[in-house]
């Protein structure tokens, strides 16, 4: 993991969007991994305006979204697909056929098979270069909540009464948050040639330590990404509070060779 603290979300968010911006110039027709939430927001607020004023181009790039509610159809206001295309894809030339968000709108009986699709459909497009991911505050990645596999694969998962209370804010009252969601699996997430974790806020602190000093553990679903070759950490100052080697982080990134700032 290289674990880079900034001193607020826009400049982390800022970092991480010029690693993305890399990607897509140096290869137009990258895959990307995409998350929702309120922690990627000012990352596609900055490649928005990275398209606008210094034409980034998204038409030849192909995105998989990690996650969506079952039972909730893409116009609601709380949909996934609602979400990324108000906050993103309305806002840049990224060509719909090329947009990959799970259906929450499946029976019990298509699940299994629409999941394997999923799967299908990422492999066919030459697996992720990179995935952007937000952690929730009890180290889910994805919806990949606590006890989850770490070899899982896309698949229905059951949300833990905590998120469901964390995600109420979206919804009119928390009795209206499904309880179930199609989701990446973290065996799904690992195979992304690159992943990006973004974190801000305190209330991030206990599961961004855990994640990054802690043992791996399907306690800490987020933990897993230790494992992973080529992982970086976007975090402001508070989401780094409780980290025990902050100091050495960054250390490391303010004696960074010129060519490794990005």
């Amino acid at each position: 993991m290289e674990i880079i603290i900034q001193p607020n979300a826009d400049a982390a968010s800022a970092l991480a969007a010029r690693h993305l911006a890399r990607v897509i110039r140096g290869k137009p027709d990258a895959v990307i991994g995409l998350a929702t939430g309120s922690t990627p927001l000012r990352l596609y607020a900055e490649l928005i305006r990275l398209h606008r004023n210094e034409g980034l181009d998204f038409s030849g790039v192909t995105t998989f979204n990690l996650d969506e509610y079952l039972g909730l159809a893409p116009d609601h206001v709380a949909s996934y697909h609602r979400f990324m295309w108000e906050h993103l894809f309305d806002h840049i030339n990224v060509d719909r056929q090329r947009v990959h968000i799970p259906t929450g709108l499946l029976t019990g009986e298509d699940v299994p098979a629409y999941c394997q699709r999923y799967e299908d459909d990422i492999r066919g497009a030459g697996g992720i270069d990179v995935q952007v991911l937000g952690i929730g505050s009890d180290g889910h990645i994805g919806f990949n909540e606590p006890g989850s596999s770490l070899a899982s694969r896309t698949r229905i998962k059951t949300l833990t009464r905590r998120t469901r209370e964390d995600n109420a804010q979206y919804f009119e009252s928390a009795a209206e948050v499904p309880h179930h969601v199609i989701t990446m699996g973290i065996g799904t997430i690992m195979e992304a040639r690159t992943a990006l974790l973004l974190a801000f806020g305190e209330s991030k602190a206990a599961a961004v330590a855990g994640a990054v000093e802690g043992p791996v553990t399907a306690s800490n679903p987020a933990s897993v990404l230790q494992m992973h070759p080529v992982t970086k950490v976007f975090l402001d100052e508070d989401a780094g509070s409780q980290l025990g080697r902050r100091d050495y982080y960054h250390w490391v990134f303010d004696n960074k060779p010129t060519w490794q700032r990005d």
